[in-house]
C-alpha cells in the first residue's frame, strides 16, 4: 500500500495494490489549462484506491472527471467517469513513494508547452496518434 496526501493533509489518498511504479504525461490544452503546464500521473485501479477528505469533483468533459482538494485546491486525480472500475490518474506529487518513478509515456506531445521538454527515449503520441486510440476524446480536449 502507498499513502498520499494534499497540500494542506485534508484529503488523503491510499492505494491498496502494488503501484505502477512509473508516470505518463499529457500535453493536451484542457490538461495544459488544468495543471499550468502538463498533467503528470501514474495508474491505479479504482478498487484498490481509498480517498478521505474533502473532495470536489468537477467534470472537465463529457468522459473525464477531475478532483481537487476542497481545502487547498490540491489536484488529485482524473478519470473516466462513464466507466464504472476505470482506473483513477492519480497525481504523483501526493505520494512521497512516487519520487523516484521514471516517465514512461507522454501524449499529446505535438501540443507540448516550449518550456516543458520531457526528452527520453519513452513512447511519444502526437494528438491524432492519441485520439485514433482513443476516439472517445476526440475534440473534447479544448
Amino acid at each position: 500500500m502507498i499513502k498520499g496526501r494534499c497540500l494542506c493533509g485534508a484529503v488523503t489518498v491510499k492505494v491498496a495494490s502494488q503501484p505502477a511504479g512509473w508516470v505518463g504525461a499529457c500535453h493536451c490544452r484542457m490538461c495544459q489549462r488544468w495543471s499550468g503546464a502538463l498533467f503528470m500521473c501514474f495508474p491505479a485501479p479504482e478498487a484498490d484506491v481509498t480517498v478521505d477528505g474533502p473532495v470536489r469533483i468537477y467534470a472537465s468533459s463529457d468522459f473525464a472527471e477531475r478532483a481537487f482538494c476542497a481545502t487547498c485546491g490540491s489536484h488529485l486525480w482524473m478519470r473516466d467517469k462513464n466507466t464504472p472500475g476505470t482506473n483513477y490518474e492519480l497525481m504523483p506529487g501526493l505520494f512521497d513513494d512516487a519520487a523516484g518513478w521514471s516517465l514512461r509515456s507522454e501524449v499529446y506531445a505535438d501540443q507540448a508547452m516550449k518550456a516543458v521538454d520531457l526528452r527520453g527515449d519513452h513512447p511519444c503520441a502526437t494528438a491524432a496518434e492519441y485520439e485514433a486510440k482513443h476516439p472517445h476524446v476526440e475534440g473534447g480536449l479544448s
